[in-house]
């Protein structure tokens, strides 16, 4: 809600210009009549795209020159946190990709096509790859001329020459046949002055309602863990598991391996999809890919379907933990499915065959620092994982069945209500950079007009 009357608010405070007219270019339209329409090509002193170090990635070393790639270039600034370092030798080899302060970088490859930024004058130098060119403009004119690059009318303009093609790329004609709406040097700087203020600001707040948001989900976690671990009632006599890294539980509750109360499988691998797309008398497939690894909701509708008389496949009963045991979201995916599934062979279930175990509660335990501690522990392989025979034994706590139920209902309705605080954040995070987005380019367009 705030986001939105800021938006309002914005909007309200700019005036269009007395006059327009026809850009000439139909993708631009109607420009401030004193504006000018150049190209970019006139509009920069030099452009230069980068090359892979001969060698490769064997050419990188610890430290030196950074060597900028694509995943370091946003729109919203140069992202050095996984930098690649090239030796100054090498770098001296590279004379036409080094970069200046203030050149103006724009990714040309990839799903990133477009991303755009700064070279910051705090880097001093700095080269970059193929995948990447940079502009080189007047320092007076380049923060303007930044702004251009970010506006969603460029962004769409990029996404439209490159579509239909059969790799995602730029070349520099294109780039530098690029039209360009060009005020006066004096309004390029006001113009620059107000953008720089204003996104700051957006900045800010979209930075602090991420904060909040990480606060939620770090409080979420560390409910999860202390409700499963230490009960409801905070009031109970403790006793001493047993085992020293479980430390102290509730006086009632057991110590069990997880093979003496659930049952644990893995699903089946498909190499061919198209011969599974018939949704009639079907298991819903899961693969990994499905689980959402924040939210740990599962996408059903992925069009993968495995019919009923087709015995080969292992499927699981509804309420069933889905937990991934291999790869990069080995024990960091999890799904608590609504309906019996057929799944992918890194996929583990877990379904409980006591009658004095709560599915539910199984979920939430999953998510604690009990079982994580054992399973990241026990990560092993050139992908990661963790096998069957070692899940198997893994410790977990067991209280009374109605105590996990309940315990299951308390934590269904405090993760509900967090849940529903984030994405109502979230919304708000939306609003604002959308209006970001609006902002640079209504007015980098000439659409409205920022006073002196």
């Amino acid at each position: 809600m705030r986001g939105t009357k800021q938006s309002v608010s914005m909007k309200q405070q700019l005036k269009k210009y007395n006059n327009y007219k026809d850009s000439g270019i139909e993708w631009l339209g109607e420009i401030p009549e004193h504006w000018e329409v150049k190209r970019i090509k006139d509009a920069i002193t030099k452009i230069g795209s980068g090359v892979t170090p001969k060698g490769g990635s064997e050419t990188y070393v610890d430290e030196g020159i950074p060597l900028i790639r694509s995943q370091n270039v946003y729109n919203d600034g140069l992202r050095l946190d996984n930098v690649s370092f090239i030796t100054e030798e090498v770098h001296n080899k590279m004379k036409n990709s080094q970069l200046k302060p203030f050149d103006v970088l724009v990714n040309i490859t990839g799903a990133s096509i477009g991303r755009t930024c700064i070279f910051p004058e705090s880097v001093k130098t700095a080269n970059i790859n193929q995948h990447i060119i940079y502009l080189r403009v007047k320092k007076k004119k380049v923060e303007y001329f930044s702004y251009y690059l970010k506006s969603n009318t460029i962004q769409e303009y990029i996404m439209n020459i490159q579509a239909g093609t059969s790799k995602e790329a730029l070349n520099m004609s294109q780039i530098l046949n690029i039209g360009l709406p060009f005020p006066e040097s004096k309004e390029q700087t006001q113009i620059a002055t107000y953008l720089d203020a204003k996104t700051t600001a957006i900045d800010k707040k979209v930075k602090l309602l991420q904060q909040k948001i990480k606060h939620y989900k770090a409080y979420r976690k560390a409910l999860i863990n202390e409700t499963v671990t230490k009960g409801l009632d905070k009031t109970v006599k403790l006793k001493d598991s047993g085992i020293s890294w479980i430390g102290d539980i509730p006086e009632h509750w057991e110590v069990k391996r997880l093979k003496d109360v659930c049952r644990i499988f893995t699903g089946n691998s498909i190499s061919d999809k198209s011969l599974f797309e018939i949704n009639k008398d079907a298991y819903n497939y899961i693969a990994t890919k499905d689980i959402n690894i924040h939210t740990k909701q599962v996408n059903y509708d992925n069009g993968v379907y495995i019919p009923k008389n087709d015995k080969s496949f292992r499927i699981t009963k509804k309420n069933t933990c889905l937990i991934c045991l291999e790869g990069a979201s080995a024990g960091k995916k999890l799904t608590f499915v609504d309906r019996e599934v057929a799944f992918v062979n890194k996929l583990c279930a877990i379904k409980s065959f006591d009658k004095n175990v709560f599915d539910k509660y199984i979920f939430y335990l999953l998510q604690t620092n009990l079982f994580n501690s054992q399973f990241f522990e026990l990560l092993s392989g050139l992908i990661g994982g963790v096998s069957l025979g070692l899940l198997k034994y893994f410790n977990i706590l067991v209280p009374a069945i109605k105590e996990q139920q309940q315990i299951a209902n308390y934590l269904d309705a405090k993760t509900a209500t967090l849940d529903k605080i984030v994405k109502n954040i979230e919304g708000q995070i939306t609003t604002l950079k959308e209006l970001r987005k609006t902002l640079i380019n209504e007015v980098v367009t000439g659409k409205v007009k920022v006073s002196a």
